[in-house]
């Protein structure tokens, strides 16, 4: 769930950014893949520390 959500969020924040910057059709989707993919990431890392952290409680 919290991959998804981050991933959307990044998405979002990606293509906001580079229709910020003036960027065409590609450069926005570009940008919102790069960014859902690195928020993507750090959603990941987030939810294995937290589920290692319930189990070992």
């Amino acid at each position: 769930m919290i991959v998804i959500f981050l991933g959307v969020l990044g998405a979002l924040i990606g293509g906001f950014t580079a229709r910020k910057r003036k960027g065409n059709r590609k450069d926005i989707a570009q940008y919102a893949a790069g960014y859902a993919m690195a928020f993507m990431i750090v959603g990941l890392v987030v939810t294995v520390l937290i589920d290692r952290w319930f189990l070992a409680v």
